[in-house]
């Protein structure tokens, strides 16, 4: 696939604050937690950039093979906790916002395995992620997530 648009280089000031945005919210609840959320909604928006960039951060950070290849049909697998479920239910909810029938349901599982903060750390997250799949969809932007990591590594 190759870029129709760069965004950071057509907008950097802003794709610069996205990205500060980003981490911010990805640094705001576990690591794992926010791996299986990032995942889950690039599979619902059909994002395969940010299915590979997150499912192979995913693996780096010690997810296993199972869950990941599970988290298409979360509900019916046993390998996920009472929280993870609640976040991946409202990230199912927000991510098919206009569907709307999960909505009820998810938040109440959302108050129950989390406190205010935390949700709206996770809808922040969610919201991102979200956004993310729609600039990477909407422009063609295809990241080798190696290159990424590299790139992390020497920025730092």
């Amino acid at each position: 696939m190759t870029a129709k648009l760069d965004p950071f280089a057509a907008a950097p000031a802003l794709m610069k604050t996205w990205m500060s945005t980003s981490l911010a919210a990805a640094g705001s609840l576990e690591p794992s937690l926010v791996a299986l959320v990032e995942v889950r909604a690039s599979q619902i928006n059909g994002c395969a950039n940010c299915i590979n960039i997150h499912a192979t951060d995913a693996r780096d950070k010690g997810e296993t093979e199972q869950r990941l290849y599970l988290l298409a049909a979360w509900r019916e697998a046993p390998c996920y906790s009472e929280r993870e479920r609640a976040a991946l239910g409202w990230t199912d909810a927000l991510t098919r916002l206009c569907e709307g029938h999960a909505l009820a349901g998810a938040r109440s599982a959302l108050n129950d395995h989390f406190s205010q903060e935390e949700q709206v750390n996770l809808t922040l997250l969610v919201n991102v992620i979200n956004g993310w799949n729609r600039l990477a969809v909407g422009f063609g932007l295809w990241a080798d997530p190696a290159a990424l990591k590299a790139a992390r590594v020497a920025a730092e």
